[in-house]
């Protein structure tokens, strides 16, 4: 198994890369923005993606998305393809490209936003904390790039204050979390019931 920075080489994984994003979206009935294989493409010549695989396999991939002026970087597109899976692929591959965009952009505040709890934990586990989406970047390209999610609705409905995803960001400049001490499944799980219930509250009176 290699896990590497993405290359023009990797280009003719593109439309597994999104054959595999698109089939775990249906298959665990959450929001994941869509991206087209040409994006996806585009991001690996630009080596801003982390791609694992086997032989001639697609495993997973990971890519970068640079906004505000480089102020803040976000990961997006974290897949790991069902042959791959419970191998701990997903937590290799996050590590990987959140060592690398220390290194390319330093200065830059890390962020992503997700639903799952297994990203969120990986995330808590590499520094990062969870923030409100106002600590994110303002940058609509960013947003703009929820609207092929099936929730876009709910941020819609909030003025982009809160969604189903949580928010989470590693600022460079920030004290270190105690991560042995400091991190509770459970809370996450409760911080995910309250955010789902209250968005069925909301929209149950629509």
């Amino acid at each position: 198994m290699k896990i590497v920075i993405a290359n023009k080489s990797h280009v003719k994984f593109a439309n597994d890369i999104c054959d595999t994003i698109d089939n775990s979206a249906k298959e665990r009935g959450t929001g994941i923005a869509k991206r087209t294989p040409e994006y996806v493409a585009q991001k690996i010549m630009n080596g801003n993606a982390v791609i694992a695989y086997e032989g001639d396999k697609f495993a997973g991939f990971c890519y970068i998305e640079i906004f505000s002026g480089k102020d803040f970087v976000a990961h997006s597109g974290l897949i790991v393809h069902p042959d791959f899976r419970k191998l701990g692929l997903a937590k290799k591959i996050k590590t990987k490209v959140f060592e690398y965009s220390k290194q390319k952009f330093p200065d830059a505040k890390i962020f992503g936003i997700t639903t799952g709890l297994a990203v969120m934990k990986i995330n808590y586990e590499l520094g990062y904390k969870p923030v409100t989406f106002s600590e994110l970047t303002d940058d609509p390209e960013f947003w703009k790039g929820c609207k092929t999610c099936q929730n876009y609705d709910v941020l819609q409905r909030t003025e982009q204050k809160m969604c189903l995803c949580t928010g989470m960001l590693h600022d460079p400049k920030a004290k270190k979390i105690d991560v042995e001490h400091d991190y509770d499944s459970k809370t996450w799980r409760r911080l995910k019931s309250i955010k789902q219930t209250l968005f069925l509250k909301k929209t149950s009176k629509k």
